[in-house]
């Protein structure tokens, strides 16, 4: 994208200066937009391709009439500023409606605010379009077609799980399968997908939401994170009972999600016959195209020097050579062990293959990995 002039932002106040940070960060493709007040001004910056860049700093007078007219639009209580609050609001760009989620946080100086913009346009990305490596994208495909068994998406927040759940969910979406999603928020809406979103205030959690769904004769089933034992053994016990379970888990590598789940309370003699894979990624930065021929002659610090983001995958299938050891309750050497030799690569195997192919750099593959 083209960059924005500070200056001209920094002409504009309160509902202008929003209104003109949310048509361009959708025109950029931005995620977040971040007020972070300091000693004497307050900050704004953006993610920008997963990067967080700062855009300008405002006077805390002119950050007031911003902060206020946030609160407004999100119908969030104005004259409360000492405890967390969430709300989401819309604006209109393009012929659409933009979502946009807020988060608020006391801080030492004054309220700070998460703006996470879910742009329709943006949210449902063909599986293809996601930058996955050619043998991972048909592995993928072939998975969700199965007709039960538990896969697991994982990897830090802002790492596109629920993105290519979308994606694998949308391929296939009306093909005669009943579809039910449990989300907390939801995030983009699915054609021919039946949508359900927690709400903890009326005991509507992720364990009492994935009961009510079996009521509702799914075939397939995501469950937006799995965060307590009872939602993970649920969620293995529906894989179990002709049920296809998609759901996502924090854990940094997709080998780390085994001894997770069993560290939550979840039965070995159950997991091992569910899974059937584990797919672990992060989002990279992707190299522009028209610089990937002669990369030598062009640097990093050029302004268009990326221009989209990739996905550096790790795909852990579960075969029965990785069922019986995780029954047999294996280290997660001896895991790794096995997978490589049936063809399990790491992030970093599939990082320095990118790299080679000039897709995304080195830079890119350590700024999001601990390889």
């Amino acid at each position: 994208m083209t960059p924005i002039d500070p200056k001209k932002l920094e002409r504009l106040q309160g509902e202008e200066l929003l209104s003109t940070l949310e048509q361009e960060a959708v025109r950029g493709g931005i995620s977040d937009i971040h007020l972070n007040p300091q000693k004497t001004c307050v900050k704004i910056e953006w993610r920008e391709l997963g990067v967080l860049k700062t855009l300008l700093t405002i006077t805390p007078d002119t950050f007031e009439a911003m902060h206020r007219r946030i609160k407004f639009k999100a119908k969030m209580k104005l004259n409360l500023e000492t405890v967390a609050q969430d709300g989401q609001y819309t604006f209109p760009t393009g012929g659409r409606m933009v979502n946009v989620r807020v988060a608020s946080l006391p801080s030492r100086f004054g309220e700070a605010f998460t703006l996470r913009l879910l742009d329709p346009e943006r949210g449902i990305v063909p599986l293809e379009k996601l930058g996955f490596p050619e043998d991972i994208r048909k592995k993928l495909q072939e998975l969700v077609e199965l007709p039960n068994g538990l896969i697991l998406v994982t990897g830090p927040t802002g790492c596109g799980k629920t993105t290519t759940l979308y994606a694998l969910l949308s391929t296939i979406a009306g093909k005669e399968r009943n579809i039910i999603t449990l989300e907390d928020p939801i995030e983009y809406e699915l054609k021919d997908i039946i949508q359900s979103q927690i709400d903890v205030d009326h005991g509507y959690t992720f364990a009492t939401g994935l009961r009510a769904i079996l009521r509702h004769d799914p075939d397939i089933i995501l469950v937006g994170e799995i965060r307590d034992q009872e939602t993970a053994q649920t969620a293995i016990d529906a894989s179990l009972t002709g049920h296809l379970v998609l759901a996502t888990l924090h854990t940094n590598s997709a080998i780390e999600a085994i001894p997770r789940l069993l560290s939550m309370g979840v039965s070995p003699y159950t997991f091992a016959p569910a899974l059937r894979a584990i797919l672990a990624q992060r989002l990279v930065r992707s190299v522009n195209p028209a610089m990937r021929e002669n990369p030598a002659a062009h640097t990093e610090s050029e302004p268009q020097f990326y221009t989209g983001q990739l996905s550096l995958p790790e795909l852990l299938v579960g075969t029965e050579k990785i069922r019986s050891l995780i029954l047999n309750q294996s280290t997660t050497g001896e895991i790794l062990e096995e997978a490589k030799k049936e063809g399990f690569k790491t992030m970093s195997d599939w990082g320095k293959i990118m790299v080679q192919s000039h897709v995304t750099t080195q830079t890119e593959i350590d700024r999001v990995t601990a390889i």
